[in-house]
């Protein structure tokens, strides 16, 4: 249980900062990776950089 827990902050904080990066929304791919873990992170890579919309 602990280790699902990790594996989804984990995820969270790369999808926080990849999202970030790109200029993404931070929240929106940060639910997503607490919602999917992992299985977001090839998405949020596969994303066009845009404008970021969280502001």
């Amino acid at each position: 249980m602990y280790l699902l827990v990790v594996i989804v902050m984990v995820s969270t904080g790369i999808c926080y900062t990849l999202a970030k990066r790109k200029g993404l929304s931070t929240q929106l791919w940060v639910i997503l990776g607490a919602f999917f873990g992992p299985f977001a992170i090839p998405f949020l890579l596969l994303a066009r950089p845009g404008t970021n919309r969280s502001r």
